[in-house]
């Protein structure tokens, strides 16, 4: 059993115990979090509509907030002397997946 959860403006797909790197969240480590699905898979059946996903619950707690790889950028434009060279981590939040209920 699986379901796909929206995450920020990504999706991402989760099963009990599976520990998966959201967008930031503001929530301290420890709290628990519930997740919006946007897709449920069991063995016998697939909910995707938004009334069956009505009874589906994701729960998760936050394990950390940890940051992404450093994005190295750089601008230039020629014959005007202007360079800029910038740098960009993203932060994100590391969740455990505790529980995925359908009713």
């Amino acid at each position: 059993m699986y379901a796909v959860v929206d995450v920020g403006s990504k999706q991402a797909k989760v099963f009990e115990g599976r520990t998966v790197l959201v967008e930031r969240l503001d929530v301290p480590a420890g709290d628990e979090v519930s997740l919006r699905p946007v897709l449920f898979v069991d063995d016998e059946r697939v909910l995707a509509r938004a009334d069956e996903l009505a009874g589906v619950s994701v729960v998760g707690e936050v394990v950390e907030e940890v940051k992404g790889t450093k994005v190295i950028g750089f601008r230039y434009k020629s014959k005007a002397n202007e360079r800029k060279h910038f740098g960009h981590r993203q932060k994100y939040t590391r969740v455990r997946i505790t529980s995925i209920v359908a009713e």
